[in-house]
């Protein structure tokens, strides 16, 4: 989620929310949290996305979680457009 405040309100967010662990991009910036037992990788971070690699908890495999914040402005949208090639 795109957050509107500091990472340390963030992270006092997130924990009130049941979200021990969580990654912070930027004050203002995205937010990404999970609960204990969850493990994952990062594999990229920039200020308009994160990607994740997440590993069930029973061990049943690996899956890719991207969240991603898109360029509001409409003439700068070729860089989101470009970002989500790369990370494909």
């Amino acid at each position: 989620m795109e957050t509107k405040v500091t990472s340390r309100k963030m992270k006092s967010i997130r924990r009130r929310c049941g979200f021990m662990n969580g990654i912070n991009i930027d004050a203002g910036g995205l937010s990404l949290g999970w609960k204990e037992g969850i493990s994952l990788n990062l594999k990229s971070y920039s200020r308009s996305h994160i990607d994740v690699e997440v590993e069930e908890e029973n061990g049943a495999g690996i899956w890719r979680f991207t969240g991603f914040y898109g360029e509001p402005v409409e003439h700068n949208r070729r860089e989101s457009w470009e970002l989500l090639r790369t990370l494909q």
